[in-house]
């Protein structure tokens, strides 16, 4: 078994969580750590294995949502760090636009670069987490 690579094991969520869930989709060989994009809306430069369908062999890389780091994880912030602020911010999350109206609100605040440092902690960690379920060997290189 070979080690996936962190690094890429997390770009390759990003890659899954930039859509909507189901619009890209990554997959990890556990057994060689090598990873594969798959995208109903772009065209990329590689193919995905023939097998990739059919195969038990492959883990999918979970999207943003299957985690909770999408607005459960706005507002856990919110609670640690502004929770004057819930109320305003989940209702934020009663319409479209939630999110630019939630980075305005923090940039209002000049807390916008403490919210990126909060998701990238709470995002490896998760990411890491999956990892240890799923049996997924990591290495940081």
């Amino acid at each position: 078994m070979t080690a996936a690579k962190f690094p890429e094991l997390l770009d390759a969520f990003e890659f899954v969580s930039a859509g909507a869930p189901f619009e890209n989709s990554a997959y990890v060989d556990p057994d060689t750590g090598a990873i594969f994009w798959v995208s109903s809306e772009i065209e990329l430069k590689y193919e995905a294995p023939d097998d990739l369908d059919t195969s038990n062999r492959y883990i999918a890389i979970p999207h943003k949502n299957d985690l909770n780091l999408g607005r459960d994880l706005v507002l856990s912030f919110v609670d640690e760090v502004l929770p004057g602020d819930y109320n305003a911010v989940s209702g934020f999350f009663r319409s479209k636009g939630a999110y630019r109206r939630f980075k305005d609100f923090l940039a209002s605040r000049d807390m916008l670069e403490r919210w990126y440092s909060f998701e990238a902690g709470a995002t490896q960690e998760a990411l890491r987490e999956w990892c240890r379920e799923n049996k997924l060997e990591l290495s940081n290189g």
